[in-house]
């Protein structure tokens, strides 16, 4: 999800003149990147224990993702070695793409911590290059991922905790136990919770919603609607506002059911055609993860893309294009699987108790800081 950007905030060890390589900076900062490279100890050994693999894929891809509401770094015309034509290329969002063609190509099970970009984000939980960990399982479904996240997160959160007293995730004034009973919440009834309406009477048209009904909800609950307002702008202005900062307060929060519109990756439900087999992870009002029953119909996959492409141009003037490579792949033949992505800088800052992306950062980017 691409949610808004916050103001930046300066993280202690980080202020006024004190470079991020100074001795000072570093020193304040040390018990947060201790937890860093313990968590990626404790997180290998987790896969490892279970037999998946690691992979490494390429961060230049022809696609970066085709989320509407995200925005990519490009290179400036990559010339290929064996090729007279100039192309351009994209730092990926996400290494979604590639980790899927390996599926195809018969693994079973894979993960990566990777390094992705997106321009445009910057704040106390958003930097612009960061690191995501994914992992894939073929035969899978959603809620096997979901729970897996959560064996996860219990068994690295003690290991990296085990001389600290206190386990609890603490964020802006909210308190999270990941070792309580995780909840687990549709979008559907979050929306009816803290909203008071059904979102998905909004969308008659599964993959097609109607931004003049939302809007309508919108301005009973006082959210702003602009002129030319898409849909999915409308829902995320309302889920960021009257929702997620309730998501995820004292036990995580696995919320799913998303609509349908809102998952272009993940397969349409079998119980519910006007929702995805897509979940997010929540903790403290943070999004954590990201997961899908992922949609393995070539032809689907590809009018999905279309849609999102129509919705990016609608919103920002532009889109990227579709990876054919990736639609060939999913052609030739991709089975039954599921997969998350998980925001580990995110999980660092929870478990060090840090309340800014660049204490838990080696080396924040250059500039982006004082």
């Amino acid at each position: 999800m691409n949610d808004t950007p916050l103001a930046s905030t300066q993280s202690p060890g980080l202020n006024d003149g004190i470079k991020w390589w100074e001795k000072e900076s570093l020193t304040a900062r040390m018990p947060a990147l201790k937890v860093r490279s313990e968590l990626f100890i404790a997180i290998r050994k987790y896969f490892n224990l279970r037999r998946f693999y690691e992979v490494d894929t390429p961060c230049l891809q022809v696609s970066p993702g085709m989320e509407p509401n995200l925005t990519a770094f490009s290179t400036d015309l990559f010339e290929p070695f064996f090729e007279t034509e100039k192309k351009t290329l994209y730092l990926q969002s996400s290494p979604e793409f590639a980790m899927k063609k390996l599926l195809c190509g018969g693994m079973e099970k894979i993960f990566q911590f990777a390094r992705v970009w997106r321009n445009g984000e910057r704040s106390n939980i958003h930097h612009p290059e960061f690191t995501m960990l994914e992992w894939y399982r073929a035969g899978a479904d959603w809620k096997d991922i979901a729970e897996e996240c959560e064996d996860l997160i219990r068994q690295v959160v003690v290991k990296v905790q085990q001389n600290n007293s206190s386990i609890i995730f603490e964020w802006k004034g909210l308190k999270c136990d990941p070792l309580g009973k995780w909840q687990y919440l549709s979008v559907a009834d979050a929306f009816d919770r803290y909203c008071g309406f059904d979102i998905l009477n909004t969308a008659p048209e599964p993959l097609k919603p109607d931004g003049n009904l939302l809007s309508i909800e919108a301005k009973k609950i006082d959210v702003r609607v602009d002129k030319g307002d898409q849909w999915g702008e409308i829902f995320y202005r309302i889920f960021l506002e009257k929702i997620e900062p309730h998501l995820g307060v004292g036990a995580p929060t696995v919320l799913y059911d998303w609509p349908l519109a809102m998952a272009a990756l993940a397969q349409q439900s079998h119980l519910d055609n006007r929702v995805a087999d897509r979940f997010e992870v929540f903790a403290c009002g943070i999004e954590l993860a990201n997961g899908f029953g992922e949609l393995t119909d070539a032809g689907e996959q590809r009018q999905r893309f279309e849609n999102e492409i129509r919705e990016k141009e609608k919103i920002k003037g532009y889109s990227y294009p579709i990876d054919d490579d990736f639609i060939n792949a999913l052609d030739a033949g991709m089975p039954k699987a599921s997969g998350i992505a998980l925001g580990f800088d995110r999980l660092v800052m929870l478990c060090a108790k840090s309340q800014n992306i660049d204490e838990i950062l080696w080396a924040p980017v250059v500039n982006a800081i004082k």
